[in-house]
């Protein structure tokens, strides 16, 4: 049986070797037929800590890691373009 992959946002990675993973989809209402989105989010393993947040990864289904990990990082797909932040000026004495 294939193990199922999907793509998402990383949404926290406070977490040692884990990552939150927030995953969009499109839902057809059943009696509206409006679709819309919905979201839903997964703990993932990340075992170099190289998931920053808002980077766009792919995640694979594992055997379970621990009491809420069941996903496992496959590859980072775009990294977050946020900037880093330039150092703090120090006051020099006049």
């Amino acid at each position: 049986m294939a193990k199922v992959t999907k793509v998402g946002v990383v949404t926290s990675n406070k977490m040692d070797k884990t990552a939150v993973v927030a995953v969009e989809r499109l839902v057809r209402h059943p009696l509206y037929k409006r679709a819309f989105k919905k979201t839903s989010t997964f703990m993932i393993h990340d075992e170099e800590n190289k998931c920053k947040i808002g980077d766009r990864v792919r995640i694979v289904e594992c055997r379970p890691l621990s009491k809420s990990k069941r996903w496992r990082l496959v590859e980072v797909l775009n990294p977050s373009q946020a900037e880093p932040e330039p150092p703090a000026e120090t006051a020099a004495p006049a």
